[in-house]
């Protein structure tokens, strides 16, 4: 028999399967790299409302195959319209160029649905997924990871990846001095709701006491999010509509429908945004951490699941020129840091303007720089 060689003799482990844990097992799957991938949930998917996805963003899935499964059960077309929050007039549109020809320059889809649409390429790709466990020890060599798993099996792998979140486990593991995830000021609420005809893009109020906005998700859905300035706050999810009601009772146009259309039978979704810069490198030895694990943001850009998206293309790319994991995991710091920084410092600067109230035009600012930047090759 044939000796396995260049990828394909390669055997990586996935901690994490979100959407970067599953873009990244799609990506090396297709360069022949043998894959295993876990997550701790043994109810498997995404939870939450919906997610708004850039140009870039849009770009990156391209490039993952899944483009099509976004425009067939999510929301894609061009630009972000502003408008006044006392009374919802139009005030300006913000362009959002399409990052590659053909692919739109915006786009949503509810999270469950991108999970379903994420998961079904895995299957198709026969990759092997292990759920209701997680990693409880490494021990690592020069030559590969040997990995000690929580139901007692165990396996020894080329490559680890800790795509598991914001609060990763892995990164715990392998960097204890880490810095924390903290909190920026802000909390956020997202309620998926009915969209009227009269929102056909991205729409955000802006000028009030908080940013709230609308990103449809498909052609009879959006979902609707509010960022509120306050301490760190913990809520049950039993009637959130009267608080929720109560901080847009200033709000007019299409919000105001919304807001008196809430009852306690709307899901609403509220969670403390936080977020921190992670000193590079991102990888100890044979661990690498990817997307939320490695650079959490908040936000403000939209871009959360695209940096974990182009984590995975970055890593199919030099995987395929070369299986020296050391130089692969330099070039990689090479090619993520910057921009992966920018993001994160970017939301935070725009959560920083927003909770100081500044004006509108210096919030936008910020937001059409780093989608400008964003356009440029990975």
């Amino acid at each position: 028999m044939k000796k396995a060689s260049g990828a394909s003799a390669l055997k990586v482990l996935i901690v994490g399967g979100g959407a970067g844990g599953m873009a990244a097992a799609i990506a090396l799957r297709r360069i022949g790299v043998n894959i295993d991938l876990i997550d701790n949930n043994p109810d498997w998917g995404m939870l939450g409302a919906g997610l708004t996805i850039t140009g870039p963003t849009l770009r990156a899935f391209n490039a993952l195959g899944v483009l099509d499964d976004i425009k067939a059960h999510g929301y894609t077309g061009l630009g972000i319209q502003i408008c006044d929050y006392a009374s919802g007039a139009p005030l300006r549109m913000l362009e959002t160029p399409p990052a590659e020809a053909g692919v739109p320059g915006s786009g949503g889809i509810m999270r469950p649905k991108l999970h379903e649409a994420l998961a079904t390429h895995i299957r198709k790709a026969d990759i092997p997924v292990k759920l209701g466990i997680t990693v409880d020890e490494f021990r690592q060599d020069a030559d590969g990871v040997d990995v000690l798993f929580s139901d007692g099996s165990a396996g020894r792998y080329d490559l680890v990846l800790g795509a598991d979140g914001v609060n990763s486990r892995v990164r715990r593991m392998i960097m204890p001095e880490a810095p924390n995830a903290e909190y920026t000021g802000q909390n956020v609420w997202r309620v998926t709701v009915p969209r009227p005809a009269s929102v056909r893009r991205r729409t955000y109020f802006l000028g009030g006491p908080l940013k709230v906005g609308f990103t449809p998700v498909s052609d009879s859905e959006m979902y609707m999010f509010v960022l509120e300035t306050a301490p760190k706050l913990f809520r049950s999810d039993e009637n959130l509509h009267i608080p929720l009601q109560e901080m847009l009772k200033d709000y007019g146009g299409e919000v105001a429908g919304v807001r008196d259309a809430l009852t306690e039978k709307d899901r609403i979704v509220f969670r403390p945004l936080e977020a921190f810069v992670l000193p590079a490198p991102w990888y100890r030895g044979r661990v690498l951490l990817i997307g939320d694990a490695a650079h959490p943001t908040t936000p403000q850009l939209a871009s959360g699941a695209g940096m974990a998206v182009e984590d995975a293309l970055v890593l199919e790319d030099l995987l395929k020129k070369s299986v020296d994991i050391a130089l692969v995991l330099e070039k990689f710091m090479a090619r993520r840091i910057d921009r992966c920084r920018m993001i994160v410092e970017g939301s935070m600067e725009i959560g920083r303007l927003e909770q100081s109230r500044a004006p509108v035009a210096e919030q936008t600012a910020v937001v059409q720089r780093v989608l400008a930047a964003l356009t440029e090759p990975v």
